[in-house]
């Protein structure tokens, strides 16, 4: 009886990580084709900038934002802050910062929500603001606690001069946080990179990315979800340009400090992509869309069809070791197959709870960041069924007064 759970558990584990395996393989053979540097500049794309700073209660880090904005190389830009109704000193802060500086801007422009709705909504209110201004041109969305490169705005403009491109993300460089963070941050950057070699991400970094205006609308803004940088990044793709993300470019932020902090972060994060995922089920097998089609096919499995064969795994698992309590240890090849599937559990379990709980050895941190975010995207599908949206977030303050702290 002990072959039965130990064949269904190898064969799910197999159907759950193998188009890991794949699009790793794949994206590595991709990512060698990535242009280095983009075909132009903010000079030579001539397109006027307007960034979009979408804040609430950001009271601590509003100056430093505003501050390293003013920063930026290259020409003028517009601002435009949308405040989802702070109930802190975030607007009075920001109109002092921009009486004192009346030059950095060419145009600034705040909008106040009357009571908070979300980001997505937020951002969605701004875009229509910009529309009905008739904006034409590329909008750069950051994050308050985002610090940008001083080439920053100037270097991902540049990549407007090609035609075909829509939308460009920028990678993160996060401080502080915890040890495991490193590792899922590679993993995901290196998937971004080979996708948009391809052809497209549909996921960027809402933290400091970029688009045309016109490959975007605001009404295409689910704003009952979370993740707005991954719903402009692969709806450009589906309005016929492309979405890549640009890798030499690093903004840096503050990572959650605890555990249950990255955790928060990460099934939210989860929720909203594998919202997004479903929403778009339809240009999985999309011909029109070719290589974004099987692209989006594989970002579906990992975030949808992976985590429930995983946990098939476990229960298996679960199954086989009770199956051996009750008739005894098998002989001969059983024996084998049992010890070896023992031998990889331990692998895992051990992998997963040292990264879970913030420690990383060599050789486990890849493997325990996938099974922690099976894990995450177990809690957010988990979350999404008791019918619990994550589009309204409390703030990680820990993050906030650490990032106030960074350049004093």
């Amino acid at each position: 009886m002990v072959w039965v759970p130990a064949l269904i558990e190898v064969g799910l584990g197999t159907l759950a990580l193998g188009p890991f395996l794949i699009h790793r393989l794949s994206v590595g053979r991709w990512r060698k084709n990535r242009p280095a540097y983009p075909p132009g500049n903010a000079d030579s794309t001539a397109l006027p900038i307007t960034v979009l700073l979408p804040v609430w209660n950001e009271a601590l880090v509003i100056e430093q934002k505003l501050d390293n904005l003013a920063k930026q190389n290259g020409p003028s830009v517009n601002l435009l802050i949308i405040d989802s109704a702070s109930t802190d000193s975030t607007l009075n802060l920001a109109r002092q910062w921009l009486e004192q500086h009346p030059k950095v801007f060419e145009h600034s422009q705040i909008i106040e929500m009357e009571t908070r709705l979300g980001k997505s909504r937020a951002v969605q209110i701004a875009l229509e603001a910009l529309e009905e201004q008739n904006f034409a041109g590329l909008v750069c969305m950051t994050d308050a606690d985002a610090q940008l490169p001083t080439h920053g705005l100037e270097r991902l403009s540049g990549w407007f001069l090609d035609p075909t491109i829509g939308a460009v993300g920028a990678a993160a460089q996060r401080l502080g946080g915890l040890a495991q963070e490193g590792a899922h941050r590679s993993m995901f950057e290196l998937l971004r990179e080979g996708e948009s070699a391809k052809d497209s991400t549909p996921f960027l970094e809402g933290s400091f990315m970029m688009w045309r205006s016109s490959a975007f609308k605001a009404h295409q803004l689910y704003t009952t979800a979370n993740a707005d940088d991954a719903q402009i990044a692969t709806q450009v793709r589906l309005n016929g340009l492309r979405s890549i993300h640009d890798c030499e470019v690093k903004f840096q932020d503050i990572a959650p400090s605890t555990p249950e902090g990255q955790a928060r972060q990460k099934i939210r994060r989860a929720q909203g992509l594998q919202r997004l995922l479903l929403r778009h089920r339809k240009q999985w097998w999309n011909r029109r869309l070719g290589n974004f089609a099987m692209i989006l096919r594989r970002e579906a499995h990992f975030h949808l069809v992976a985590p429930l064969l995983m946990a098939g795994v476990g229960a298996t698992a679960i199954l086989r070791w009770g199956t051996v309590m009750w008739i005894g240890m098998p002989n001969g090849e059983l024996a084998l197959l049992h010890g070896g599937l023992a031998i990889m559990e331990l692998f895992g379990l051990t992998a997963w709870a040292l990264h879970r709980n913030g420690m990383r050895l060599p050789g486990l941190a890849s493997f325990g960041a996938i099974l922690t975010g099976f894990e995450h995207l177990l809690a957010a599908m988990w979350t999404s069924f008791r019918g619990r949206s994550l589009h309204m977030w409390d703030q990680h303050t820990d993050t906030r007064r650490l990032a106030s702290k960074r350049n004093k």
